[in-house]
């Protein structure tokens, strides 16, 4: 049996590792030279495998502690703070004993949260909420420890703009004065909303201005995706057309993710000696879309009939200009424009949509083709 090589998960072998040459010799040079680094894509391009694939490469994985954290479906600092703690008890501190002591030690604020599996013979570590009764005295802890490890750390955080939907207005003051002082902790500030992702760093009015260097990920260069494709395909005895391929890449607009899927159950599909055609992606998109259709209804449940006839509107037209103009309203038969600007605002803030030089899209090419065939 051969492995499949389009894998679907962010631990990705050196061997099915697709191109981003460039993109890891910039991020290990930033961080091997002491400094921050924000990485901005849309999502599922590929942030955390690349994140991954450098941690793995000797000249980090030899010389730092690696540690991430995803605080997407967090809302308070004191649960950012559970994240941080489980991800460096669990990176550090079961290492070994001598490191265990010193994580107790010094988090003194959490000593309750420490216990024992007899079971397995493993120390535990859970956090409550209620535990963190002190945020930034555990936050200080938690620094304390990492600047005190034998090796430097460097800690990625992934969707880090989430901390602007935290209730608590002086987060990003909070961590910032606390992550200038450290000297032996690194950190990636991952980002899928570039808009915010910008505004954070590189507005002079924010407290991390101008803290961290900028790598932009953008969707892998065509021809470099094809090749990887085709050997991958060919490795098998089975083929696959250059033009089969680019109609993948332009379907779902370069996202890793998807197209890594659709090649994944293509190839499953042929045995050797057969050749993927269009029929056979035709068959194995139709059967994904399928799969997430109550995902998407689930969505659209949540927005409101304004919101939901702009983004009809938006998916209609594949990429939107002019949406408050008379034009645009009249030929989508949408309210106003008053309406539109109120819609687009939340659609945005949403991520639902994307805005990019006054030009409005879907930002998930799932949610767009599903759109589109649902509107015939």
């Amino acid at each position: 049996m051969n492995k499949n090589p389009f894998i679907l998960t962010p631990m990705i072998p050196e061997k099915y590792f697709c191109d981003r040459e460039s993109e890891t010799i910039q991020l290990i040079k930033a961080l091997t030279n002491q400094s921050n680094v924000v990485l901005t894509s849309p999502r599922r391009v590929g942030k955390t495998g690349l994140i991954n694939h450098c941690f793995e490469q000797a000249t980090l994985k030899d010389n730092f502690i690696t540690i991430s954290i995803d605080i997407l479906h967090t809302t308070s600092i004191g649960e950012l703070i559970i994240e941080l703690g489980n991800a460096v008890f669990n990176a550090v501190a079961k290492k070994s004993d001598r490191l265990l002591s010193k994580f107790i030690a010094t988090l003194r604020s959490l000593s309750a949260s420490f216990g024992y599996d007899p079971l397995n013979g493993t120390p535990t570590f859970n956090i409550s909420l209620g535990q963190v009764a002190a945020p930034e005295y555990t936050l200080d802890e938690i620094f304390t420890y990492l600047e005190d490890a034998e090796k430097p750390c460097i800690v990625a955080i992934y969707e880090f703009q989430q901390i602007t939907n935290y209730a608590q207005k002086n987060v990003e003051a909070l961590l910032r004065s606390r992550i200038q002082r450290l000297k032996n902790t690194y950190f990636i500030f991952a980002g899928s909303e570039r808009r915010i992702m910008n505004e954070m760093f590189f507005s002079s009015k924010r407290p991390f201005y101008q803290s961290a260097s900028l790598l932009n990920l953008d969707p892998i260069e065509i021809d470099k995706y094809a090749d990887f494709v085709v050997y991958h395909f060919n490795e098998a005895g089975k083929t696959i057309e250059i033009e089969t391929i680019r109609k993948v890449y332009e379907q779902w607009q370069g996202i890793t993710m998807y197209m890594h899927r659709i090649f994944h159950d293509a190839y499953i599909e042929l045995r050797e000696g057969e050749a993927c055609t269009d029929d056979v992606i035709k068959q194995v998109t139709d059967s994904y879309i399928l799969q997430n259709e109550k995902r998407m209804q689930e969505m659209l449940a949540f927005i409101t009939m304004q919101q939901k006839e702009l983004l009809y509107a938006i998916a209609c037209e594949g990429v939107a200009t002019g949406i408050t103009s008379a034009a645009f309203v009249k030929r989508n038969h949408l309210k106003s424009a008053s309406a539109v600007q109120s819609a687009a605002k939340r659609l945005l803030e949403y991520d639902i949509i994307t805005e990019k030089g006054r030009e409005f899209s879907i930002s998930d090419p799932l949610l767009a083709i599903w759109l589109k065939r649902k509107m015939g």
